[in-house]
């Protein structure tokens, strides 16, 4: 069985991982682009994720059995719609789905649509009328505290919290006027009031008509430690019963997951794919951040060690509506991982540092050390080549003891400039 995988991370690195741990015979992996850690598992493809034609040429000349895409851009830009159109099997969220993360405007006006709880919001089309909106004092006076959200993908960078108005305005004028993560991600703003309490990522399976939950995670965005400095891709993400208790993922269920997914057929794209809900646990309830139509990173490398089925058997039911007939079985542990990230980054990682320990790490029990940024020389000397590049996570019967599992490995890890925090997992269930 041929298999693509699409994309370059540390997500796409547990994916290959756990696809490469099927009973199936004959299971041949490719990924486009991958990185060095990926090529010891599947044959990487020097074709970028956004190349969508030239995947699709590739899938049909290779006979791909099944290709599956890791991140949001190829998504958004249409790549399941295009590899249907021909015929190829491809499991992901078709463009019209993939809305819901392409464009927050869009993902707020669905959930308003459709009674779905999330926090109050304003859209604006230029940096003037989003700083009128802040002005009118619909949002509070100037020492409120408003999210200003850039409306397309802008990699994670694209969300402000601005704990006073002028902050706020001076982060509408970086991203619509100074296009700080672009002029086309920041061409509308969504600005939204801030909820305080807890995060929590819930993510599920779906096929169009059935769903089946992964266990709830709780991620840590922020470079620095005690969720200090700017925003992330993720620095960390943790795994345990504590993130969602069983009351409030009921409701979760019921308030949120289910009315989305009813709320995707009843406007005419039924969701298939990964399905990612990110939460605020506030004291009047759950509320929506954000959607994503894709597994998150890190969250896929917590989550995908504790997967005890077969990952290819639940990506092949989720594009031919059979998710019902498929075990969806998780290990009782808990599970972290923890990620190492190049210096300057997430503003300027610097690339080419000499990684150490990492034959060290690897044989620390019950440890999976997964690529993001990293390339390997014809010497074998392993370098970074991005700005997360390793995610050392583990799974244990407590979250104390993977955490534990975790932090052991990464002492064993060097490179100039190498930045991590210590403190993922703290207080986690509180």
């Amino acid at each position: 069985m041929n298999i693509l995988v699409i994309g370059s991370g540390g997500r796409e690195h547990a994916i290959a991982w756990s696809l490469a741990k099927s009973a199936r015979p004959d299971v041949r992996l490719f990924c486009a682009p991958g990185n060095g850690g990926i090529a010891q598992l599947a044959e990487c493809i020097a074709i970028e994720a956004t190349d969508t034609h030239a995947l699709a040429r590739f899938a049909g000349e290779k006979r791909i059995d099944l290709t599956i895409v890791g991140g949001e851009a190829p998504l958004a830009a249409g790549i399941v719609d295009l590899f249907e159109s021909r015929g190829l099997a491809i499991t992901g969220a078709g463009q019209s789905a993939a809305r819901l993360e392409s464009s927050k405007a869009f993902a707020k006006d669905f959930m308003a649509r459709h009674g779905i709880p999330t926090a109050r919001y304003r859209i604006a089309a230029s940096a003037e009328e989003a700083i009128g909106i802040l002005r009118s004092g619909e949002f509070g006076d100037e020492n409120a505290s408003v999210v200003v959200k850039a409306d397309g993908l802008a990699g994670g960078k694209g969300v402000v919290v601005a704990p006073s108005r002028t902050q706020a305005e001076a982060a509408i004028k970086d991203l619509m006027i100074e296009g700080s993560v672009g002029a086309e991600a920041a061409r509308r703003v969504v600005i939204e009031e801030t909820l305080v309490g807890r995060e929590a990522s819930l993510l599920l399976f779906a096929d169009g008509k059935d769903y089946s939950l992964m266990p709830t995670a709780r991620d840590h965005k922020r470079i620095g430690e005690n969720d200090t400095g700017p925003n992330t891709g993720g620095m960390g993400v943790v795994t345990e019963d504590g993130v969602l208790d069983e009351e409030t993922l009921r409701h979760v269920v019921r308030e949120i997951v289910e009315p989305t997914l009813e709320g995707a057929r009843l406007d005419g794209f039924e969701f298939r794919g990964v399905l990612f809900i990110g939460l605020m646990l506030t004291t009047d309830g759950a509320r929506v951040l954000e959607y994503n139509v894709r597994f998150g990173d890190p969250e896929t490398q917590a989550i995908l060690v504790r997967l005890q089925s077969d990952l290819i058997d639940i990506f092949e039911a989720t594009t031919r509506g059979t998710l019902s007939q498929i075990p969806v079985r998780w290990s009782d542990e808990a599970s972290a991982c923890v990620v190492l990230a190049a210096r300057g980054y997430p503003a300027r990682p610097e690339t080419g540092a000499h990684i150490e320990g990492l034959d060290r790490a690897a044989t620390h029990k019950d440890v999976q050390i997964f690529h993001a940024g990293t390339k390997r020389t014809a010497e074998g000397v392993w370098l970074t080549a991005g700005g997360r590049v390793l995610g050392v996570t583990a799974s244990a019967e407590t979250l104390d003891h993977a955490l534990q599992h975790c932090y052991n490995a990464v002492k064993e890890i060097h490179w100039d400039g190498m930045q991590y925090r210590r403190d993922i997992g703290k207080n986690s269930g509180q």
